[in-house]
């Protein structure tokens, strides 16, 4: 190394150290502490000027590989320094919305006021990635619905199997749900964390083709998820009570009803008496 270039070379530390000591500066002094949570603070501010520290060093580093890297008179060229590309930024936008038409007579999601129609899908969206990681794989990737804020889609393969997520306030239905056996239907129950009865079933839909579903109620509201076959390929919703009733349990997927229970995003189903 030439005279020139131990020129250059101290000339780019003391811009980096200038750079270092100018960011750091600007730092809050630590508070006065002891113990662990002194130790702790002082971990702390050192990870975040390495961090700012780090970023100014690569910035620098840059403008001094820039100089270097000029070709010189007689026309040969130092050897650059590679600088290493930005990370890729994750996608974490939820996927848009399968759009359904409503049959005749009946309202979709486009017909609620603004206010409502986010509030439901801001819901749905909060909803998918927690079902995506309950349910099992071969209910495919799950989409949320313009149609309805209870219905979901899974795609797999080339088959679409509808998922129906519903914590509806109580209104006037209190009955009771049971659990038989028979013609077809495989019943099972099961137990949140704080007791409460759940019940999941298996049942046919046409000629041995199956759904499955789970009930339960919490606080004000009857919850019910259920998983619909794909009749066109003759394909039984891929999921058993079993699963059913572990993804019933799970502190993520009891999130999601508490908050529809708090402030719900569905209106109390009306059972009108006989006659009217």
């Amino acid at each position: 190394m030439d005279s020139n270039e131990d020129l250059d070379h101290a000339r780019g530390v003391l811009l980096v150290r200038d750079a270092m000591n100018r960011t750091t500066a600007d730092l809050p002094a630590l508070p006065d502490l002891s113990g662990p949570a002194r130790a702790q603070g002082l971990r702390r501010r050192v990870r975040v000027r390495a961090s700012i520290g780090g970023g100014v060093l690569t910035v620098v580093a840059i403008a001094v590989a820039g100089a270097v890297a000029l070709p010189d008179s007689g026309g040969g060229g130092a050897t650059r320094v590679g600088v290493a590309a930005a990370p890729s930024v994750s996608q974490t936008q939820p996927l848009p919305p399968v759009h359904l038409e409503p049959s005749p007579g009946q309202s979709s999601m486009a017909d609620l006021p603004p206010a409502e129609r986010a509030k439901q899908e801001q819901f749905q969206n909060r909803a998918v990635p927690v079902l995506q990681g309950l349910l099992p794989p071969a209910v495919g990737t799950l989409q949320r619905t313009d149609l309805s804020v209870r219905l979901y889609q899974g795609t797999k393969d080339g088959k679409t199997f509808t998922v129906i997520f519903s914590v509806r306030p109580t209104g006037s239905d209190t009955e009771p749900r049971t659990c038989v056996n028979g013609r077809g239907l495989v019943c099972k129950k099961g137990a949140l964390p704080d007791g409460t009865e759940v019940i999941a079933a298996t049942s046919p839909v046409d000629d041995g083709v199956t759904e499955s579903r789970i009930f339960f109620r919490y606080n004000k509201s009857n919850v019910s998820l259920a998983v619909s076959p794909h009749e066109a390929s003759r394909t039984s919703a891929p999921v058993t009570n079993d699963q059913l009733l572990t993804l019933a349990k799970d502190p993520a997927f009891l999130d999601l009803v508490k908050a529809a229970d708090a402030d719900p995003v569905e209106q109390a189903q009306k059972i009108l008496p006989a006659g009217e």
